[in-house]
């Protein structure tokens, strides 16, 4: 894993946007590449122990596949990622070379939403991610 694969402030960005739109909810923040990934946050009360590498292989996949699957599909491009298990929520947001998994205890789709149009946003942005 690299050192660091984003600026410090976009990764602070990121956690912020995340940490103000759900509260004591956010459980984790990681950040991706096709080949790397950086944890940006992970509340105390979770295990540290998770196969990080594994978990976002099987997500930059399902983006490709996702993305692949709805290319002509008359809902419209396709934006964001919301999965529900036992334990909570995953939101992933990705672009052609990099994303941001999220996982919260329940939300609001409302929020979820909000959450992936600032991550949108601030990774079209940033210029040391493209």
């Amino acid at each position: 894993m690299d050192a660091q694969l984003l600026s410090d402030d976009l990764a602070d960005q990121i956690v912020t946007t995340a940490r103000t739109a759900t509260g004591d909810s956010l459980r984790s923040v990681t950040y991706f590449t096709r080949s790397d990934f950086e944890q940006l946050y992970l509340r105390e009360d979770l295990e540290r122990d998770a196969d990080l590498d594994t978990f976002v292989g099987h997500e930059w996949r399902g983006f490709r596949d996702t993305r692949n699957a709805y290319q002509s599909s008359e809902l419209g491009e396709y934006r964001f990622t919301v999965r529900a298990f036992t334990n909570g929520y995953l939101l992933r947001v990705t672009g052609e070379r990099r994303g941001v998994l999220i996982t919260t205890d329940g939300l609001q789709m409302q929020s979820y939403e909000e959450i992936a149009d600032a991550i949108e946003k601030m990774l079209a942005e940033d210029p040391t991610t493209e």
